[in-house]
C-alpha cells in the first residue's frame, strides 16, 4: 500500500518553470510505477507522464513532450515532476498515484492506479 503527498504547486507565469514532488509511503518503493495527472475543473483527469518501477520505462503526454520531465530517487521516496514552458492549458491540479508492478513498463491510464495522492494546484497566469 502506498501513501503519496504531492507538493511543489503554486502561481507561475507563461513559460515559467515549476517543479512537483511526490513524496511516497511505501514498504519498497521500487516495486511501484508512479504517474503523475492533472485535472481542470468539468474535464476528466489526464495522464501526464509515468514512469517505471525501476526508472527505466518512462512516457509522456504528447502535449508535454519536450517540457516536462519526470525522475524517481527511489532512496529517497521521491518523484519529481519537471516542467517548464509552461502554458495556460497548463494549469490544472496535478496528482501523483501509484500501482504495483515491480517489473515492466509504466502506464498513465487512471483506472490502473489505485494509490492517489491529495493533489497539488498549479495555476499559470501572467
Amino acid at each position: 500500500q502506498l501513501q503519496l503527498v504531492e507538493s511543489g504547486g503554486g502561481l507561475v507565469q507563461p513559460g515559467g518553470s515549476l517543479r512537483l514532488s511526490c513524496l511516497v509511503s511505501a514498504d519498497d518503493l521500487r516495486d511501484y510505477p508512479i504517474g503523475w495527472f492533472r485535472q481542470v475543473p468539468g474535464k476528466e483527469r489526464e495522464g501526464v507522464a509515468c514512469i517505471s518501477s525501476r526508472g527505466g520505462s518512462i512516457r509522456y503526454v504528447q502535449s508535454v513532450k519536450g517540457r516536462f520531465t519526470i525522475s524517481r530517487d527511489n532512496d529517497r521516496n521521491t518523484v519529481s515532476l519537471h516542467m517548464s514552458s509552461l502554458k495556460t492549458d497548463d494549469a490544472a491540479i496535478y496528482y501523483c498515484a501509484g500501482y504495483r508492478r515491480p517489473w515492466g513498463d509504466c502506464r498513465t491510464y487512471t483506472t490502473d492506479y489505485p494509490y492517489w495522492g491529495q493533489g497539488t494546484e498549479v495555476i499559470v497566469s501572467s
